[in-house]
């Protein structure tokens, strides 16, 4: 791996901290759009009352000097505002686990004599530090042409129709919804949805698609298996908090038809060749085949609601209903700059394992020399072989 990050800090802790190691000397960063996508995190349709204490605001502690990366591991901090309210206070042990969360899990495996160091570590809130970093991926990203989006397709059970909106389009339509959604009917829908939701003291899930246009061909390999760009793509955006299912491109609908219903075509048009469809997500054989790279997450409703259910007290082994702790109705608008942040982790990590190089300087001249889908970038021979002689 050519980048990697790593988060700390608890939900109600003093602060969130996250290391982005091996981004490329020479990268001008712009705050306003890392604090502008960490400010996307928070606002939306279903979110929770913490929602409205928080404003985060990313502030870089190493990596960074002059507004330039130095190639030093870059460092970011956010503040937990909602610490105040903490800090000092002496706080009754949790000790009911929630179905559905870390809390039952976390404290057999690590042995804790309350349920808190677990519910902590394993909130939703540590998407924060993930977001920050992943805005500095997206400003990477951006210095080759690719631009990463995303968008709401499904809350519960309303879907979006997006076949006649262009795919950069969604983008845009997407940040003026207040759930993340460029279908404008569908996103009136949901939000009715989520007040209904709301009111019957539930929660929802839903299913998101983030993309990558500009992409060039040839990001991945199917050498190994841990190398396979979509592997790799899927492994990321699995790690988020209440994510459980991932597709590229439509997978599961792909799984229901037949192979020529499925196969985009590989056509020529003068020296280029073009795909008329893009039923891979972009990704063939874990290989970027230059089309946008699309993936879609399936988010379960959170597992926190304000209708309790049935537990035990492991203090006492009693069985009792849960207590409810504070979180959001809906994520899923919320969550869309989560996956775009994993995303753009996973493709700049590609890009940079594809180019090599310490520095913007280094490595620019080596993208301009990247193979396309051309015909006179292919070296094919007419000639039969011995692949394997005596």
């Amino acid at each position: 791996m050519t980048l990697r990050f790593l988060t700390a800090g608890e939900s109600h802790g003093p602060t969130l901290t996250t290391i982005l190691d091996g981004m490329p000397a020479g990268l001008r960063l712009d705050m306003d759009a890392i604090n502008a996508d960490l400010a996307r995190r928070q606002s939306g349709a279903g979110a929770g009352p913490r929602m409205k204490m928080e404003c985060d605001k990313a502030v870089i502690t190493g990596g960074v000097m002059s507004g330039v990366t130095t190639g030093a591991p870059i460092s970011i901090i956010i503040e937990n505002r909602d610490h105040a309210r903490w800090k000092g206070k002496e706080i009754d042990p949790f000790t009911i686990p929630r179905p559905g969360h870390a809390d039952l899990t976390g404290v057999l495996k690590y042995g804790y004599g309350d349920l808190r160091p677990a519910l902590e570590r394993a909130s939703a809130r540590e998407t924060a530090a993930r977001v920050a970093m992943g805005a500095i991926c997206r400003q990477l990203l951006a210095q080759f042409g690719i631009r990463v989006g995303g968008y709401v397709l499904s809350i519960g059970e309303i879907e979006a129709c997006l076949e006649s909106i262009p795919l950069e389009e969604r983008f845009i339509r997407a940040r003026e919804s207040e759930v993340n959604c460029p279908d404008a009917q569908a996103s009136q829908a949901m939000q009715a949805r989520i007040r209904e939701i709301i009111s019957g003291k539930d929660t929802l899930g839903g299913t998101i698609e983030a993309a990558a246009v500009g992409l060039p061909a040839g990001l991945g390999s199917f050498t190994q298996w841990d190398r396979r760009l979509d592997s790799r793509i899927g492994a990321a955006v699995l790690s988020i908090q209440a994510v459980k299912g991932v597709e590229i491109g439509p997978a599961f609908e792909n799984s229901r038809l037949p192979g020529t219903a499925v196969q985009d075509d590989i056509l020529v048009e003068g020296e280029n060749l073009s795909r008329p469809s893009n039923r891979a997500g972009g990704i063939e054989g874990g290989i970027s085949n230059g089309q946008p790279v699309i993936v879609r997450a399936a988010m379960k409703p959170i597992a926190t609601t304000l209708s309790s259910r049935q537990s035990v007290d492991l203090a006492d082994g009693i069985p009792v209903e849960t207590k409810y702790e504070r979180s959001d109705f809906c994520p899923v608008p919320r969550a869309v700059v989560v996956v775009e942040a994993m995303l753009a982790f996973t493709l700049a990590d590609a890009l940079l394992e594809k180019l090599g190089g310490d520095s913007l300087e280094e490595i620019q001249p080596r993208f301009d020399t990247l193979k396309k889908m051309r015909l006179s970038d292919f070296r094919l021979e007419s000639s039969p072989h011995i692949w394997w002689p005596e």
